[in-house]
């Protein structure tokens, strides 16, 4: 085992195992799931080497693939706050497809967090991830634990992981349609490009604009929530920074953005037209009513759950990205 600064001993951990054997850490997870792209003799003695050093989640992995739980876990990337509550429509409308789809296949479910989960892994046959993380990190987090997996997002890692998530460049390049169609030319960008989805819509809105007058005069880094758009746009219009239009990685970007620029003075969408990202349940009673691209969550949730279980089943699995289409509102 590896010891920490404080000389105490920790449990190995799959970088542990790689370093041992002078191998990709990728190699030795696929090796502890058993993928057939990695050689039996090679398989063979990572298995061997990950027990000897005491390598418990490897240990866990292989007993569950020899007797299945019947029991799924969901394991939520969001980190709850005062800001984004667990009650928002994202992940709850996601969770409504999986729970129909894996009570229907007669599976149980486990909810967690991706924290908890990687202290405290649960004993099941399979994983779904809803968000994969900063730069990927929860992702590649799930892919340790050496279990099958699907990840809701955007399919930014191997190629061999399987994705369940929305066009998001497609919705991009809807955004920049419907705003260069009003006439904005001078437009920002509010969202958080490390996460991949967020990458996917920034880039797609960059696509729809080349070509045309319209340019991205800003873009900046928001987190997902009203309170986080409300200050950045706040700091926006107090530098000076002249604007018409807004595309926004979230509605609660959008509607944050729209809060800022009312108790500025502009008007919505007289001045400034704003695009939010999800059409969530609130897009079409906010004030004004919110023009958003729709993704659809429940259709997204079902997927996820048929995925994993063909996985766990041994049957051949794609990824699979869904259309989306813009809703035209009042903003």
């Amino acid at each position: 085992m590896s010891r920490n600064g404080a000389g105490e001993r920790t449990r190995p951990t799959m970088a542990d195992v790689a370093r041992e054997l002078g191998v990709a850490k990728i190699t030795v997870s696929r090796a502890l799931s058993d993928h057939a792209t990695v050689k039996e003799s090679t398989r063979k003695l990572i298995r061997e080497t990950a027990e000897r050093m005491g390598y418990r989640l490897n240990v866990s992995a292989r007993n569950l693939r020899q007797q299945r739980t019947r029991t799924i876990a969901v394991v939520i990337e969001m980190a709850p706050s005062h800001d984004r509550l667990m009650s928002e429509p994202y992940p709850l409308s996601l969770l409504g497809g999986i729970m129909q789809e894996l009570t229907a296949a007669g599976q149980n479910m486990v909810l967690t967090t991706i924290d908890l989960f990687a202290e405290h892994p649960p004993s099941t046959d399979g994983v779904i991830l809803l968000g994969q993380g900063v730069h990927d990190d929860a992702a590649a987090a799930v892919e340790a634990m050496g279990l099958p997996y699907v990840v809701w997002g955007a399919a930014h890692g191997p190629p061999e992981r399987i994705v369940v998530g929305s066009d998001n460049r497609a919705g991009g390049r809807l955004a920049a349609d419907y705003l260069s169609g009003r006439g904005r030319r001078q437009l920002l960008f509010l969202g958080d490009t490390q996460h991949g989805e967020v990458e996917d819509r920034s880039s797609g809105f960059a696509d729809g604009l080349a070509g045309r007058d319209g340019e991205i005069v800003a873009q900046l880094a928001c987190a997902f929530t009203v309170a986080a758009a409300r200050e950045t746009v706040t700091h926006v219009i107090e530098q000076g920074t002249s604007f018409d239009g807004i595309f926004c990685a979230n509605d609660a970007i959008a509607m944050g953005a729209i809060d800022a620029l009312v108790a500025h003075g502009r008007s919505v969408p007289a001045d400034v037209s704003v695009v939010g990202f999800d059409d969530s349940p609130g897009a079409s009673i906010f004030s004004p009513k919110l023009t958003s691209v729709r993704q659809d969550w429940a259709l997204g949730g079902v997927l996820l759950a048929q995925k994993v279980l063909d996985l766990v089943g041994g049957r051949a699995v794609e990824s699979h990205m869904m259309p989306v289409q813009l809703v035209a509102r009042e903003s």
